[in-house]
């Protein structure tokens, strides 16, 4: 079942890149002042967003093969968990995202900080969806 250990895979790299922002990067870029936050907040987007849209697409596609491959639900519960970031990344911190990046840095103030803490705050329920779908993943495995 290469599919069902690939759409694992890039599951929990997903989840591990997400993880990673929440419990590293995030605190950590938040002891920064508000014009070098924000230049660095821009800055990581920019480099993540590819990446971890990518890994949910390529998952989620692995995880549909998997499921039409053997029939288990399980696969296709893995599937859905991790696709879910899509609409909720949209709906939920896209509007967020948009307000961060018209910021001009020159701009940058508390209220930027508190926005970029809040968008740290939406982030982590990507962490989870990820733990979700990479467990949903294992599950189908076992």
């Amino acid at each position: 079942m290469i599919a069902g250990l690939l759409a694992l895979l890039t599951a929990a790299l997903f989840t591990g890149a997400a993880v990673y922002i929440n419990v590293a990067e995030q605190p950590a870029r938040l002891t920064l002042e508000p014009r070098p936050l924000l230049r660095e907040w821009k800055l990581s987007y920019a480099r993540a967003l590819p990446i971890q849209a990518g890994l949910v697409l390529i998952s989620t596609a692995l995880g549909l093969i998997a499921f039409w491959q053997s029939s288990d639900w399980r696969w296709l519960a893995g599937a859905l968990i991790i696709f879910a970031n899509w609409p909720y990344t949209l709906i939920a911190i896209r509007p967020c995202n948009n307000t961060l990046q018209a910021v001009d840095e020159e701009d940058a103030s508390q209220a930027t900080t508190t926005l970029i803490e809040w968008w740290g705050l939406l982030h982590s329920v990507r962490s989870l969806l990820g733990t979700a779908a990479t467990l949903a993943y294992l599950w189908a495995l076992s």
